[in-house]
């Protein structure tokens, strides 16, 4: 394993953990649902991993854009010869605008999704923006574990995108495949973790500041990885 590919699977396990646990979203339903339905651990976990794989399924097609960007920059041969090699400024360049997209996103206060638990035990979902007032009941959805499953798998996870783009601008088949395993593998890690610790009443870190800023953390994360490869030879 090169330098670089070890530099992108650290990444790929730092993006997938952060995005987790800094997202609520990820966790709090499974741990609603099993409290309202009396679930084992056992159940808890099992629909937490099929929602997970949804949602790396999801995220691993979107990544596939990746993929066919950083082939098409690949066949570039004249930007070879610039410090750092093509695939470390294609990294480079993606997570720049992911990151100005991640800061605009979370300073226009865009709407994310949000999960209620009633009295009785049932589960709601609705879109909701930060600091903004009660949602109507009439805006709400209940959700079942088939409905969390398409929540899920339409939510995919965006900074997997550049992050396929080194790889396929090297034409690694390796390096995409051990990306994807990797993102998958300890995204589902975490969520299980984060599930388990609510399911057995441990508290969480307050992320809901962290929240709004989820697709710019992973944004700057995937800058730091780029910036690294072209400038500092990981």
């Amino acid at each position: 394993m090169t330098s670089e590919t070890g530099a992108l699977l650290l990444t790929a396990i730092a993006i997938s953990c952060v995005h987790t646990v800094t997202g609520p979203d990820h966790y709090v339903p499974f741990i609603a649902l099993s409290q309202s339905r009396k679930w084992s651990p056992a159940k808890t976990v099992l629909w937490t991993i099929i929602c997970g794989i949804g949602h790396v399924g999801s995220s691993v097609l979107l990544g596939l854009l990746g993929v066919f960007l950083g082939w098409e920059i690949g066949k570039i041969s004249w930007l070879e010869g610039l410090r750092g090699g093509i695939a470390g400024w294609a990294l480079l360049f993606f997570g720049l605008a992911y990151l100005v997209w991640g800061l605009r996103r979370a300073y226009l206060n865009k709407p994310h999704k949000h999960f209620d638990m009633y009295e009785d035990g049932s589960v709601y979902v609705y879109e909701h923006k930060h600091g903004e007032g009660p949602v109507y009941p009439q805006e709400r959805t209940k959700v079942t574990p088939w409905i969390l499953f398409i929540i899920f798998a339409l939510g995919p996870c965006e900074p997997l995108i550049p992050l396929l783009t080194y790889p396929a601008a090297r034409q690694s088949t390796l390096g995409i495949v051990l990306l994807v395993v990797t993102f998958m593998v300890f995204t589902l890690i975490a969520m299980v973790v984060m599930v388990m610790l609510g399911y057995y009443g441990y508290a969480f870190f307050k992320t809901d500041r962290l929240e709004r800023y989820i697709h710019a953390i992973g944004g700057a994360t995937v800058t730091i990885c780029g910036a690294g490869m072209v400038f500092m030879g990981w």
